[in-house]
């Protein structure tokens, strides 16, 4: 087994047997640039998606309504159904989405509890 990196401009070494794939790069350079122009539009709308979760600090109680688990079961139910409308013939994507969100959402969910434990009340006059 060669323990090197592929060869970006090289011709594919292997082919899919299914005869409804169709390729979509000729080389693997362009497909990891489609990966990197994915993954700037990916982490662009995580950041405008942090945001949100920031804003909803505000309008939370206790560190049970931070973590809000019936809300997290609906944003992972959603993300399934939405990887199943998009998927273009890809094993699995159901599951890979699941994992996703399940490790965004956490991550997100300790940094508002950080958010909501530096936060005043409204009505708080004291800093």
């Amino acid at each position: 087994m060669s323990k090197q990196e592929p060869d970006t401009q090289g011709a594919p070494l292997r082919e899919y047997t299914d005869p409804a794939y169709r390729p979509l790069c000729t080389n693997l350079a362009d497909v990891r640039a489609n990966i990197d122009r994915l993954d700037d539009d990916i982490v662009r709308l995580i950041a405008e998606r942090a945001m949100y979760v920031k804003d909803a600090a505000r309008f939370k109680r206790d560190a049970f309504q931070v973590s809000a688990p019936a809300r997290q079961a609906q944003v992972f139910e959603k993300a399934r159904k939405l990887a199943e409308r998009h998927n273009q013939g890809f094993a699995n994507l159901e599951q890979v989405v699941d994992a996703t969100y399940r490790a965004m959402v956490a991550a997100f969910i300790a940094n508002e509890q950080t958010y909501f434990d530096t936060m005043k009340d409204v009505g708080d006059t004291h800093a």
